[in-house]
């Protein structure tokens, strides 16, 4: 019989991804409640940049291997084993996995320790991209795994409803609709976009895209980087930016010697990586993401919530986050032509109606994506699997 738990002070959570700049990227909302609070917050991820940082806000962070490019089931079942031996040892009243490996392994290996988890899907990825061997694999795994989390989040309503209509939830009860993880709307404010120098001849201004995120192929970066080459002749003062880490550990990877040849073609500025990406938002006339599908697209609702409007494609997640017309525009999704049509139509947008699309995104970020609500969303599941008010 489990012992009852005197207060936060005692609870121990473990944060489990495939790489440790998520967890600070995207939590850090809900890792200064938990700390506030007294918990003993452990980040198990492989180690990054991001490692030193978590420490400070007061998280034990531990190294993880995870073969995210991989598919070999040995490094997957020592992946497996390490989080079980450390589950044992830590003995965490909640564990919160994320990302594809650590929901299925993560899962199984709390099931094994006799710990509760939560399996929060943050993006569906190249499961349901593609229809590969390793694509039909994961879904086995998934549909296997996802009988033992008292609870799998989902971050849109597309990826819950691919789920449940392939039957990949033994128990669809346990399925619950997150709509995001939140933006902090103080770390975001609204910033107005840059004035331009003549109102009237806004052709004769430089105007920057950046799109925003890994550099990886899933995420439309190709598709980017073809339209910008099709807009230079008729759009020479409009500049083209990437910001993120190159080379990461995915299948989807985009190379830094790709990088570096758009660079010297003169189509593509790259910007390189950032911890703190507001600057450039705030330097950004319009933020991309020509995705191919996302969970929730965190740097979409960082943009919005700063007052940039936003171009996107048509797919789950992105679709959640973007109003087609009102607060950014909406393309087809693995589509050149459509994706250059819709960067066209943002330059030639006259001032005060991008002005207007950037209001209306940032109303909509604090009325649908308040990283506050995510947050009590943590509060109300650790009270049910403890009984310990947050």
């Amino acid at each position: 019989m489990k012992q009852p738990i005197e207060s936060a002070r005692a609870l121990r959570i473990c944060l489990v991804c495939n790489t440790a700049f998520a967890i600070y990227t995207y939590r850090q909302g809900l890792i200064r409640m938990l700390v506030e609070r007294g918990v003993e917050v452990t980040v198990i991820a492989p180690r990054d940049r991001t490692f030193d940082l978590l420490k400070e806000m007061g998280c034990r962070c531990i190294e993880l291997h995870v073969a995210s490019k991989g598919t070999n089931p040995r490094d997957d079942l020592r992946t497996m084993w390490a989080l079980y031996k450390l589950y044992r040892s830590i003995r965490p009243h909640v564990v919160f996995h994320y990302t594809i490996k650590p929901n299925i392994y993560g899962t199984i290996a709390a099931k094994l320790a006799g710990v509760e988890s939560v399996a929060v899907t943050t993006g569906l990825g190249y499961v349901f991209i593609q229809q590969s061997r390793a694509a039909q694999i994961a879904k086995l795994l998934y549909r296997f795994a996802f009988r033992f989390p008292r609870e799998v989040w989902f971050l849109n309503k597309d990826d819950q409803a691919a789920f449940l209509d392939q039957k990949l939830l033994a128990h669809p009860e346990r399925a619950r609709l997150l709509h995001g993880e939140g933006v902090d709307l103080d770390q975001f404010p609204f910033t107005p976009l840059p004035v331009r120098a003549d109102k009237h001849e806004n052709a004769r201004d430089a105007f920057s895209f950046v799109l925003i995120g890994r550099l990886l192929w899933d995420k439309g970066v190709g598709e980017y980087v073809e339209a910008a080459r099709r807009l230079r002749a008729t759009y020479p003062h409009a500049r083209f930016q990437l910001l993120g880490p190159v080379g990461v550990d995915n299948p989807s990877a985009i190379t830094r010697a790709e990088v570096d040849a758009w660079v010297r073609e003169g189509v593509i500025e790259y910007l390189g990586e950032a911890h703190d990406v507001r600057p450039l938002i705030e330097a950004a006339d319009c933020v991309v993401l020509p995705s191919y599908r996302e969970g929730m697209p965190r740097t979409l609702m960082e943009a919005l919530a700063m007052g940039r409007p936003v171009i996107a494609t048509d797919v789950p997640g992105c679709r959640e986050v973007v109003a087609d017309g009102a607060n950014g525009l909406l393309c087809e999704v693995r589509n050149v032509d459509s994706l250059a049509a819709k960067l066209a139509q943002m330059l030639d947008m006259r001032d005060d109606e991008r002005r207007a699309m950037g209001k209306r995104g940032r109303e909509k970020v604090a009325k649908e994506f308040d990283e506050r609500g995510v947050v009590q969303r943590y509060k109300h599941v650790v009270r049910q699997l403890t009984g310990v008010s947050l």
